[in-house]
């Protein structure tokens, strides 16, 4: 007889908290920085200038990330937890209703009704609350909310993301700075896209393609503002 080997097995889904935190604020900080660069540049603005408007972009940027991402990621807190009390509250006033909904969630994934009966008593009665959480209202360990990590991944990452062009300015030459600017922040995030998806077992090739359309309209976009307003002021 084969023995059986019981191994952890590690998900991708246990990343999503932090994953979508810290991809979110890379790529905003690489598409926000370089396209603020580029449009300050285009305007012909003095190197100092487009300097100073870099790293203000870049700290104000952080802070709206995290501040963003705290504030979101808390009211989805907040909805969580709004629904486990409604759930205890349920599980206090009648326990057989509880136990017939989650024996029917169970038949409804294909266990005969004896089966469900059986799996729902015996899981309410190591934990009610918790067997009602992840199979009726679909919170679980690895993807419930969690405020501070969220904003705290996102300010990090941003500002992470964010100095990368951030530092073109430094070393470009002041002729070449938005063509070197563009060229450098779209290598920046395709391989962004690449890490991203790689990480996250997702298609490498369209996770890359998706992140350079979108960071190169943006610069094109700030880059024609830039241009119109230099030309008017």
């Amino acid at each position: 007889m084969a023995r059986l080997h019981l191994h952890p097995e590690r998900h991708l889904v246990s990343r999503i908290g932090w994953l979508r935190a810290a991809v979110l604020g890379a790529n905003d900080g690489i598409v926000s920085t370089a396209s603020l660069i580029i449009g300050v540049a285009a305007a012909a603005a003095k190197p100092g200038d487009i300097l100073v408007a870099g790293v203000a972009g870049l700290v104000a940027g952080a802070m709206s990330m995290a501040a963003g991402e705290y504030v979101s990621v808390s009211s989805q807190s907040d909805t969580e937890q709004a629904d486990l009390a409604r759930e205890r509250a349920e599980l206090s006033g009648d326990v057989d209703a509880e136990i017939q909904e989650l024996a029917g969630i169970y038949i409804k994934r294909g266990v005969d009704a004896g089966t469900a009966d059986t799996v729902a008593r015996q899981l309410m009665a190591k934990d009610a609350l918790a067997a009602h959480a992840q199979d009726e209202l679909g919170i679980s360990a690895m993807t419930t909310a969690r405020p501070i990590q969220a904003a705290l991944t996102s300010a990090a990452t941003f500002t992470t993301g964010a100095a990368l062009p951030l530092a073109i300015v430094v070393v470009a030459p002041a002729p070449w700075l938005v063509v070197i600017e563009a060229i450098a922040s779209l290598l920046f995030l395709a391989v962004l896209g690449a890490i991203g998806a790689q990480t996250g077992g997702a298609r490498v090739g369209v996770a890359t393609l998706r992140v350079t359309f979108w960071g190169a309209l943006a610069m094109a976009l700030t880059a024609g503002t830039g241009l119109l307003v230099g030309t008017t002021t």
